[in-house]
């Protein structure tokens, strides 16, 4: 049988998401508390169409998760739910094998929540640092002065160079689509010619999530996060600030955003090299 599919004898089968189906596993993870991105399913599947995996029970979808091989041997984990009737029968366990296969020979990144550390720590990940989700209301404060442009105007060779240097795999496909989501706004801080920040705000269920967000220093991560707030509009802003990043976390708290729930950034493999001074804030939960 092909890896695209895995049959049970129990009426439980594994195969690759319809575009669809993705749709739904982003309303499920809605429903789990979080907060996925309005308009984020189209960028995510373009990435990788056959790292989007749904167990289906009798014919009906009963259990999602997202294997997405980016270049270089780099994977992420993500979307990895069972409806809550269909929990305790190993459909979700089925899921993950199979998962994984599509992942085989890389190093594979998740962000877990913290229910499910300990049985991602049995399938070998290993702890690399927690990410915390601040959330809240933006200050009205002043700027510090950073010169900031529409991202869309910056060469995007630049962009992508900056993300390839703060994230473990080259996505300049997943970066085109991204900057140009729906209700999203893309700015970049640029100094001296070269760019030294850049972050995406964009629509979620509840209020607007800033990601990713990189910068030199916290000043710019600073007018970075204010700017994109003024850009969305009213609402509450959510920022996924790895803790690593001190500054990071400084920032957060000094502009009245409050945690709301962490995850642990695991990796299954050796751990790639990036900068966490400079990644003030993760793109996504679901795809890195």
């Amino acid at each position: 049988m092909e890896r695209s599919e895995a049959q049970g004898t129990d009426g439980y089968r594994v195969r690759v998401m319809s575009r669809a189906e993705l749709d739904l596993a982003v309303d499920w993870a809605r429903l789990e508390g979080w907060n996925p991105g309005l308009h984020d399913a189209g960028a995510f599947h373009a990435v990788d169409p056959a790292g989007f995996l749904v167990g289906l029970l009798d014919g009906q979808p009963v259990a999602s998760l997202s294997v997405v091989r980016y270049p270089e041997n780099f994977g992420f984990l993500g979307f990895y739910i069972v409806r809550p009737e269909a929990r305790g029968r190993g459909y979700g366990w089925r899921l993950w094998q199979e998962g994984l296969r599509h992942l085989e020979g890389c190093t594979v990144g998740l962000d877990g929540v913290v229910a499910q550390q300990d049985n991602y720590r049995k399938s070998g990940f290993t702890l690399s640092h927690r990410n915390i989700r601040f959330g809240g209301s933006l200050p009205d404060d002043e700027m510090s002065g950073t010169a900031l442009v529409d991202a869309r105007t910056v060469p995007f060779d630049r962009l992508t160079a900056l993300d390839a240097e703060l994230f473990p795999a080259p996505r300049p496909g997943f970066l085109a689509n991204w900057i140009a989501l729906p209700g999203a706004t893309a700015l970049a801080a640029v100094k001296d010619g070269a760019v030294a920040g850049f972050g995406v705000i964009r629509p979620c269920h509840s209020g607007f999530k800033i990601g990713p967000l990189y910068a030199a220093d916290g000043g710019i991560a600073r007018d970075l996060v204010l700017a994109l707030g003024r850009a969305a509009g009213a609402g509450p802003v959510f920022l996924d600030v790895p803790e690593p990043n001190a500054a990071g976390v400084r920032l957060a708290e000094e502009l009245g955003l409050t945690p709301q729930f962490e995850t642990a950034r695991m990796y299954l493999g050796p751990a790639p090299a990036t900068d966490p001074g400079r990644l003030f804030g993760v793109t996504s939960f679901e795809l890195g």
